[in-house]
């Protein structure tokens, strides 16, 4: 599948039954949604995905039952990254086994805290030990380690390093889309961000709320593909309130309680997040316009 194509892809919540355990009919519902409302790509078992409250084999089952479910309909991107190098690269190894899976993404190595040159040579071995595309997931404010663009440019000239997520704003996403690797992939990892890194030549955002407003996101970009920017832009504002209440608590609460109040069932958040408190719930439905 080529990922060049996809400029919304969906960091796709996990849906639990009523007991906490997979549910992989809610997981149907969910992709099918997702893929007729604006989501031109998949990354299952990140964090939107409760990736941190996944064991390993729930991860390969998700994963599995992912792609059969995709069919092949847009590219498919698994998490397959921790803070362990040996670990990492181990379970990436098992991941480039299910047939139909495009990338792997590979988070930052979180509470080590390594330097740059650790940093690098984390994915370097990683890159070295697996034939799967990869793609860099920079989320300091999740992990506490801040990949360099500096060094996210040097590694895109590794061969399997083919793009990254990056979370640092605007100034690191213009220095990687002007100098890292050409074709090296480059996706704002912020919503808010979706439609400035577009404009300075982002492919375009790995998303939290493509679930809710996947339609009006590509509605957006499709506007800027056809050079309407004032429109676009419009557009864009208008968007900025809806994305921002989705992070007022812990992600992917406000995610998953407003998927479920659209009746896609995508059940509850794992502890040690918790879901939306009654005010917390009203307040975000109403940024969203999803109160009645």
């Amino acid at each position: 599948m080529d990922l060049k194509k996809a400029r919304i892809i969906t960091a796709m919540a996990t849906p639990f039954d009523n007991k906490g355990q997979l549910d992989f009919i809610k997981l149907k519902a969910l992709i099918n949604y997702l893929l007729a409302n604006g989501s031109e790509g998949l990354v299952v078992g990140g964090t939107t995905g409760e990736s941190p409250t996944l064991s390993h084999q729930e991860k390969l089952d998700l994963y599995k039952k992912t792609v059969e479910l995709v069919d092949g309909r847009v590219p498919l991107i698994a998490g397959t990254g921790s803070n362990n190098t040996a670990e990492t690269i181990s379970f990436t190894k098992e991941v480039e086994k299910i047939q139909g899976i495009d990338a792997v993404l590979v988070v930052a190595p979180y509470y080590n805290k390594p330097n740059q040159a650790g940093i690098y040579a984390h994915f370097e071995a990683v890159s070295q030990n697996t034939d799967m595309p990869i793609i860099i997931y920079n989320v300091p404010g999740r992990t506490s380690v801040v990949i360099d663009p500096e060094t996210t440019v040097r590694l895109s000239s590794l061969d399997n390093i083919i793009g990254v997520k990056d979370c640092l704003g605007m100034d690191a996403l213009s220095f990687i889309v002007e100098q890292a690797n050409e074709n090296f992939l480059v996706y704002s990892g912020e919503d808010n961000l979706a439609f400035p890194a577009k404009c300075v030549g982002a492919t375009g955002i790995i998303s939290v709320a493509s679930h809710i407003i996947g339609k009006e996101m590509a509605d957006m970009y499709d506007l800027l593909a056809a050079g309407k920017v004032d429109q676009a832009a419009e557009k864009h504002r208008k968007l900025l309130p809806k994305m921002n209440s989705l992070f007022t608590v812990p992600s992917p609460a406000p995610v998953k309680m407003a998927l479920n109040h659209l009746g896609i069932d995508t059940g509850d958040v794992r502890l040690p997040l918790v879901a939306c408190t009654q005010e917390e719930k009203q307040k975000i439905l109403e940024s969203l316009q999803l109160e009645n």
